[in-house]
């Protein structure tokens, strides 16, 4: 789900700037005529980075979203900055899917080594020193990890896969929102290849730390499949379904995503923007092989009889030609 847009030379040209002076805390960023274009840069910066996010308070609307870059830690440190995609939820929603596509696309054409971490951000509340407080919690308490596990989005996550022993595997999915997946999940998906144990493998998105988690392995029949899925959350849901259809058994992978009418802005974002990135980690990393792709608002919308109708589309067959009889003929 990548857009396509680039940064232009003039936000290269700016966010160089922003690298070697340090009066500047930050750089605002839009998307104008399909490319990526500063907008203001925040200065004077002081000591304190708590209080020069006062620099960003007049800039944020509730209606327009924003890219924002900030200097957060020390020059002297690998990664200062911290990249921020302001999207309120009164902004437009062609707007809204523009920016939450674009988002990885600005930190690796400015340079991924440069960011600590991404953040999505949907209020002004968030980007306040309370909002700072409050999200350093989060990661925290939802994911005690590295300073490199903690970099969100697709920041340094191609090196953190090789050979560190984490806690978390990374994706190498270079179209979508690529999102890191627990040891945990990625073991639930490689017990779908074969027969026996469990069947449905639900995964949910921890939206404080843009990670896919395993939400429930369990072993469900067809006709029990609807009722299982969450009613009230997105799902990504992948599915052994066996089953003999005209004398023929078989057992294909079923990617399912699920994302009810009543799930917050942020969520519906987040879990369409990575719905491809869940696929390519099962199929890279769990061995898994995705017959086919699912896509409904409620659960309630799959049954037995939809999923074989996709499965196994009729064939309509045409009736031959039969040239008319003569008058007088039978």
């Amino acid at each position: 789900m990548q857009s396509g847009i680039s940064a232009s030379q003039e936000l290269h040209t700016a966010f160089n700037t922003l690298v070697s002076s340090e009066t500047q805390r930050g750089l605002l960023c839009t998307i104008s005529k399909e490319s990526l274009t500063p907008l203001t840069v925040l200065s004077p910066a002081t000591s304190s980075f708590a209080d020069d996010l006062s620099l960003l308070a007049p800039h944020l609307q509730p209606n327009v979203a924003l890219y924002i870059i900030l200097r957060r830690y020390p020059s002297s440190e690998s990664a200062p900055f911290v990249a921020v995609t302001y999207v309120p939820d009164s902004a437009p929603v062609r707007q809204k899917m523009l920016f939450a596509s674009t988002r990885l696309t600005l930190v690796r054409e400015l340079g991924i080594e440069r960011f600590r971490e991404t953040i999505f951000a949907t209020t002004k509340e968030e980007l306040t020193p309370q909002g700072f407080v409050k999200h350093d919690k989060h990661v925290t308490l939802e994911a005690p990890l590295t300073e490199e596990e903690q970099t969100l989005g697709d920041v340094k996550r191609k090196e953190a896969e090789e050979g560190r022993g984490m806690n978390e595997r990374r994706s190498h999915v270079s179209s979508g929102v690529s999102m890191p997946i627990t040891d945990e999940a990625l073991q639930a998906l490689r017990g779908l290849v074969g027969e026996g144990g469990s069947d449905l493998v639900q995964l949910k998105i921890n939206i404080a730390t843009e990670t896919m988690e395993l939400a429930s392995s369990t072993s469900t029949p067809i006709s029990s499949l609807s009722s299982t899925i969450s009613s009230s959350e997105p799902r990504y849901s992948f599915y052994r379904y066996s089953h003999t259809y005209n004398g023929v058994s078989s057992s294909p992978i079923l990617f399912i995503y699920t994302c009810p009418s009543g799930s917050k802005i942020k969520e519906r974002m987040l879990y369409a923007a990575s719905s491809r990135s869940a696929i390519q980690v099962a199929e890279a990393e769990a061995g898994l092989k995705v017959e086919k792709k699912i896509e409904a608002s409620s659960p309630d919308e799959i049954s037995e009889e939809s999923i074989d109708s996709d499965l196994h589309p009729k064939v309509e067959v045409k009736k031959a030609f039969e040239r008319p009889k003569r008058p007088g003929r039978k």
